[in-house]
């Protein structure tokens, strides 16, 4: 393993043991077995660290999104998109603690911004993605004609960070597949 992905995997680790402002760049290299200047011939600040973690140690939408977009006008509409709200509910679920540390942090999340901006990246997109799959699958007939492509993705999405938020609070009733299907059912109802 390279320096820095273990910079990474430890940056991951202070993460879930200390949280974002606790995950400090000392602790993080102390963890790294590395110098903090080492840390800085990797990455330009602790915002680029946490970017890394979120999008190279969090099972990432894209496969997830690709499988969508390869299967419009095929297969089990209902079960392939239960399917993606639970990989999306597990991509919540491992974000959800990053995500609050970033949003309480109000320097931190200026810079993130910053780099989401110029990266064109953010937590939008899957949301677009989404939103053009499930036009695609309107335009195929597979969805009713009166629904909105782009509320659906929100609602879809929506319901999953809600849940996944939830899941680190209670433990909740129901599994997640069940859950999935539930919601997909309910909202794509004809």
């Amino acid at each position: 393993m390279g320096t820095r992905d273990r910079i990474i995997d430890a940056a991951e680790q202070a993460i879930q043991e200390f949280g974002i402002a606790g995950a400090t760049t000392k602790r993080i290299a102390h963890q790294a077995a590395c110098s903090e200047a080492l840390l800085y011939k990797h990455f330009a600040n602790k915002e680029e660290i946490v970017l890394a973690v979120l999008l190279e140690r969090s099972p990432g939408l894209g496969p997830a999104l690709t499988k969508l977009r390869l299967g419009v006008g095929q297969g089990d509409l209902a079960a392939d998109l239960a399917e993606f709200a639970c990989r999306t509910l597990e991509f919540y679920v491992r974000a959800a603690p990053v995500a609050g540390g970033v949003l309480g942090d109000p320097p931190l999340l200026t810079g993130f911004r910053t780099m989401l901006a110029k990266a064109d990246l953010g937590p939008h997109l899957p949301i677009q993605a989404l939103a053009e799959i499930l036009r695609a699958e309107r335009q195929a007939g597979r969805i009713a004609a009166d629904v909105d492509p782009d509320a659906a993705a929100c609602l879809l999405m929506g319901a999953c960070f809600h849940r996944a938020n939830l899941t680190h609070f209670v433990d909740l009733p129901d599994d997640d597949a069940s859950w999935a299907a539930t919601i997909v059912r309910t909202l794509f109802r004809r």
